[in-house]
């Protein structure tokens, strides 16, 4: 049982939309991330995310709408649902999802993290 400093964590991650398990949590990996510009389009067919703001805003693109997140806030989006995190400058986001979802979710390129390194490593 140790504590997580957000603040000095982030600052151990250089790479953009590479992210790191900061810890676990019945099943679930809770995640760090830098987002810095678009991502891909994707979706999780058996897995829903949450994606928590801490520092920075970023879009949440559906493809009918687009919900933008301030620090502080959080969107969950349901599996199946088709999503393309943006961040306009560098953001730092904490994700809450299961232990086997894959960043790119149903798609598979040279932005898939397969195994998300911990923190620190």
């Amino acid at each position: 049982m140790q504590k997580i400093n957000l603040a000095a964590a982030f600052q151990t991650i250089d790479t953009p939309w590479s992210p790191r398990i900061a810890g676990a949590v019945n099943g679930s990996h809770i995640k760090l991330v830098r987002l810095d510009g678009a991502f891909i389009w994707h979706a999780h067919e058996h897995e829903d995310e949450m994606f928590l703001v801490v520092r920075g805003r970023m879009q949440m693109r559906f493809r009918d709408h687009e919900v933008w997140l301030e620090p502080g806030e959080f969107i969950i989006v349901p599996r199946g649902i088709e999503h393309m995190p943006v961040a306009p400058e560098p953001c730092e986001v904490m994700l809450i999802e299961p232990a086997t979802t894959l960043n790119t979710g149903n798609v598979v390129n040279e932005r898939t993290v397969a195994a998300p390194a911990a923190l620190g490593g």
